[in-house]
C-alpha cells in the first residue's frame, strides 16, 4: 500500500519536472515571437552606431539594423540601454535577447555566447589630438604611453596584449575621447567607422591615426547558447538583408561605404 501511494505521489512530481524541462528548453525564437518583441541591448552613447538624437530618440546604424532584423522576424525591436562595461553581463542575465552594438566576434566570447554571421567588417584605428605630430604606426609605438579604451571591449584586450602600454579603461567612448582631447591620454583606440563619423560631427580637436595592421574585425549579434531556431532565424534575416540591399543601403547612409563585405573583398 505504501509503495502504491509513493508511486502515485511521484506521478505529478515527474509531470511537473517534465513540464519544467520543456519550458526551460523553449527556443528563444518562440519566446520572442510569443511576446512580439525582440529585446535589444545597446549603449545609446556610441555614434554613429547608436545615440540619442532629436526628441531623445535612439538613432544610428545599429539601431536601424536591429529594427530591420526584428522586422524580418515579424516582431518589433525594444531597446534596453546600458553602459558597454555592463552589456555582456546584461545578456548573460537575460535582460535582453541580443546585443546589436558592434560586438566583435572572437573565440573568448564564443565560449559564452552564440553569434550571428557578421553584418559589419571593420578594423581598429588609433585616435590622436590634432596638434599631436607624433606618428604612432602600431601598438608597439605606444609602449610607455597612455592609451584609452572602453572597459570590456575588444580593443581593451588588444591593447593589453602588448606589454608596456599604460592602458586606461573607461565606461565608453565619450569619456576617453574627452580625456584624450584634454591631453590626459596619448591616444585612444576604437573602430575606424566610429572615428570617421566622430571627426565629421564632433567639435573635439581629434584626428584619425593609424589603422592597425592585422586588426580587422568581424562584427555579429550575440545571444545565449542553445537556441538553434533563433540562431537560424537571425542568420536568415541577415542573409535576406544582404541580398535585398538593406545592409548596403544602411552602411552607405551612415559611413559612405559598404561595410557589409570583408575589407579584402572591397
Amino acid at each position: 500500500m505504501k509503495s502504491w501511494l509513493k508511486t502515485l505521489c511521484l506521478v505529478p512530481l515527474a509531470a511537473a519536472a517534465l513540464m519544467s524541462v520543456s519550458a526551460h528548453a523553449e527556443d528563444l525564437l518562440d519566446t520572442v515571437k510569443s511576446r512580439g518583441v525582440l529585446k535589444v541591448g545597446i549603449e545609446g552613447t556610441y555614434p554613429p552606431f547608436n545615440y540619442r538624437g532629436a526628441g531623445n530618440e535612439l538613432e544610428g546604424f545599429d539601431v536601424e539594423v536591429a529594427k530591420a532584423v526584428a522586422a524580418k522576424l515579424g516582431v518589433k525591436a525594444e531597446f534596453v540601454t546600458t553602459e558597454w562595461s555592463g552589456i555582456i553581463g546584461g545578456l548573460q542575465a537575460g535582460k535582453f535577447d541580443v546585443i546589436v552594438n558592434q560586438v566583435a566576434i572572437n573565440e573568448k566570447r564564443r565560449q559564452s555566447f552564440d553569434f550571428s554571421q557578421p553584418y559589419v567588417y571593420s578594423a581598429a584605428q588609433l585616435i590622436q589630438r590634432k596638434d599631436d605630430t607624433r606618428q604612432f604606426k602600431s601598438l608597439d609605438d605606444l609602449k610607455g604611453k597612455k592609451l584609452g579604451v572602453s572597459l570590456g571591449s575588444n580593443y581593451n584586450d588588444l591593447a593589453k596584449s602588448v606589454p608596456g602600454i599604460d592602458v586606461k579603461t573607461y565606461p565608453g567612448a565619450p569619456e576617453y575621447l574627452r580625456d584624450l582631447a584634454s591631453n590626459r591620454l596619448d591616444a585612444a583606440l576604437n573602430d575606424r567607422l566610429m572615428l570617421a563619423y566622430l571627426i565629421k560631427t564632433s567639435n573635439l580637436p581629434l584626428r584619425g591615426g593609424a589603422v592597425l595592421p592585422g586588426a580587422n574585425e568581424s562584427v555579429g549579434i550575440p545571444f545565449r547558447k542553445n537556441n538553434p531556431k533563433f540562431a537560424k532565424a537571425i542568420d536568415d534575416a541577415l542573409t535576406s538583408m544582404k541580398q535585398d540591399g538593406t545592409l548596403t543601403k544602411l552602411s552607405q547612409q551612415w559611413f559612405g561605404e559598404d561595410t557589409s563585405k570583408p575589407l579584402a573583398a572591397k
